[in-house]
């Protein structure tokens, strides 16, 4: 065992310095006593102490206690970080106009259009417009798009705290950015193609997180920095995603009637159109029928 060992030291590295994560990881081994165990051969703690000008000691890879997806105790939190989403239902006259207007509004405010879906423009119109603007801007502009409408049907503004969730990727990106030190010195001091291999394989793995926890941090920095307020516009206020206030409206129940009514003649005029597009088909299969029915009639009155 001993002379495997000394013929393959980086791979014996390696298997140290990935038993050494999961034991950290898995039962909380304290770094200190890992290091001082004496159960490991000299030889060992010698081609792993080749890595130690990174300034990370003289053997493998310091893993803090907050790695395994928790945050560190000791990280103080100043800054919340927030994530607000805002929704209003304007009652408009115009929601072209409205829409247009505030779709400007966001963009001089330094902020952006996220999505716009105009429906039924000629039928009770109504929208849907979704806009990022800044956080600090965020009361100027819900008041102008207040400003834009008849009545304010209804409004919200939630806010969901991701603090944590954002201490916790900085402690992750951290802790890979040092387990990718590591393995970089290692990569350098190789000289077995397997070693080489095996060292580039955990490099790739290693920079594939890191690429995704920043990926995440930068989505949160956004959505923290960037508000996003969906804007619902409509002429008419039953098209709008609101609960009335009382269940009892006769205003309502009277346009709700006349709506019904509306879309009834409206079925009825469209199977009218059916109905006169297929009479060439139709109307001579009846003819027929017709025909056919009379002949027959008067056979039977000749027979009798």
């Amino acid at each position: 065992m001993l002379n495997w060992i000394k013929s393959h030291k980086l791979t014996s590295l390696l298997l140290v310095v990935v038993a050494y994560f999961l034991s950290t990881q898995l039962f909380g081994i304290n770094t200190g006593s890992f290091m001082r165990s004496p159960s490991y051969s000299s030889s060992v703690v010698e081609m792993a102490s080749f890595g130690s000008t990174s300034g990370a000691g003289s053997m493998g890879i310091s893993m803090p206690s907050y790695y395994d997806g928790g945050i560190a105790a000791d990280v103080p939190v100043t800054n919340r970080m927030v994530v607000q989403n805002s929704s209003l239902s304007l009652l408009v006259k115009d929601v072209k106009l409205a829409g247009d207007s505030i779709i400007k509004k966001a963009e001089t405010e330094g902020g952006f259009m996220v999505s716009s879906d105009y429906n039924r423009p000629n039928d009770s119109p109504y929208a849907n417009i979704s806009v990022r603007v800044p956080s600090d801007k965020l009361n100027a502009t819900l008041e102008y798009f207040r400003s834009q409408a008849i009545e304010v049907v209804s409004e919200n503004l939630i806010g969901k705290d991701v603090t944590e969730q954002y201490v916790n990727i900085e402690s992750r990106l951290s802790s890979l950015e040092r387990v990718k030190t590591k393995f970089e010195g290692i990569l350098d001091n190789a000289t077995l193609v397997q070693d080489i291999l095996t060292v580039q394989r955990e490099l790739i793995n290693t920079q594939t997180q890191i690429d995704n926890l920043m990926g995440q941090k930068k989505a949160l920095e956004e959505n923290a920095s960037y508000v996003k307020i969906t804007v619902y516009l409509s002429t008419d206020e039953l098209s709008l995603p609101y609960a009335p206030d009382t269940k009892f409206r006769p205003d309502v129940i009277f346009k709700l009637a006349v709506r019904s009514m509306l879309g009834t003649l409206q079925k009825i005029g469209e199977l009218a159109i059916w109905l006169a597009v297929y009479s060439i088909v139709w109307v001579p299969v009846l003819l027929v029928v017709i025909i056919y029915r009379r002949w027959k009639a008067r056979k039977l009155v000749k027979t009798s």
